[in-house]
């Protein structure tokens, strides 16, 4: 088996007046989210790909998706980075958007994609050395098998995350799933969320999966099963210009690996930190390198948006003072 593991991260450059025209051309409707917080950049990208050079090095292949726009300071000559355009992967017919969900369920098309790789958000940093086999082991994604309920205060985003649950107990018996691989459910590597594992087990059906919303390790061929089994849905949300309440979002991919056993147990890496709340533990967790992974969430709750950034900035500066050669 070819154990090569690829990142892949997408980004989006807010400021581009290109892209802007092009965004303005389209009219998000009531059931779409075209919120700020989707799009706006901290300017801190730099500070993913030394994170990758200096705890990570062991990795394939990165690819950074793109609208088409690049940070001026990026190395694109660099032997481990493959720049990938919307439409270099995407089909024509779902292109221009301006939602992560149809840049996420066709990962797959990625040319020279290998089997496994690790999918980023751009808020979510390398702080401290990881293994190739924090994310897999033995050819199969690690991850945390729990049961939780899938809910959420936002409309859109919790609507859906429940559609893709709504998809796994279409092809899933979930007593029969967790009794075919009962150890890698009941697992004490998870810790504390056992519980709700445990609490929620009368339940005959999938009542929702532990998200940490950090990144998440795929298999290249989950994409594509799922592809094959439920390609209306997927394509619904590739031809949805802005995030919509009946999306399917890259997680059903991550609920199918767990529902059918094609995972190994793993730990818990890091903490999500909402900036509008925690602003002052995330700078904590960046400076004293609290966690192997991080996701700073950007927040309606910010106040001071340039203040944000700044402080943020500052503490990865601390601990990645010096350029990659990801950069010119």
């Amino acid at each position: 088996m070819d154990n090569k593991i690829d990142f892949v991260i997408c980004w989006v450059d807010s400021k581009d007046e290109e892209w802007q025209k092009e965004k303005a051309e389209f009219s998000p409707d009531i059931m779409t989210d075209n919120r700020d917080i989707r799009y706006r950049d901290f300017d801190n990208l730099q500070y993913w790909f030394r994170g990758v050079e200096k705890h990570a090095p062991w990795v394939n292949k990165i690819h950074f998706i793109t609208w088409g726009h690049l940070p001026s300071w990026l190395n694109t000559n660099h032997p481990k980075l493959n720049i990938v355009k919307h439409e270099d992967y995407i089909p024509k017919e779902y292109l221009p958007t301006y939602s992560a969900r149809p840049i996420e369920v066709n990962l797959h098309r990625i040319e020279e994609l290998s089997e496994q790789f690790v999918y980023f958000n751009d808020d979510m940093f390398i702080v401290k050395p990881v293994k190739s086999t924090d994310f897999f082991l033995e050819g199969y994604p690690r991850d945390i098998a729990a049961i939780d309920i899938a809910i959420k205060a936002d409309e859109i985003h919790g609507s859906a995350a429940q559609n893709s649950i709504y998809i796994i107990n279409k092809y899933f018996d979930k007593k029969k799933s967790i009794r075919k691989n009962f150890s890698k459910w009941y697992n004490p590597i998870y810790g504390k969320y056992l519980i709700k594992t445990l609490l929620l087990s009368p339940w005959n059906y999938f009542t929702g999966f532990h998200v940490s919303h950090l990144p998440n390790a795929f298999l290249k061929s989950t994409f594509i099963e799922v592809w094959e089994k439920e390609s209306d849905r997927l394509i619904f949300t590739s031809s949805n210009k802005f995030r919509n309440k009946s999306d399917l979002t890259q997680y059903i991919f991550k609920f199918w690996q767990l529902a059918s056993g094609n995972f190994k147990p793993g730990k818990a890496m890091g903490k999500n930190f909402n900036l509008g709340k925690n602003l002052e533990s995330a700078v904590t967790a960046i400076e004293k390198q609290n966690y192997k992974l991080i996701c700073l969430n950007d927040s309606d709750l910010i106040n001071d948006f340039e203040k944000t950034k700044e402080k943020i900035n500052q503490s990865f500066n601390k601990i990645f003072p010096d350029k990659s050669k990801f950069e010119i």
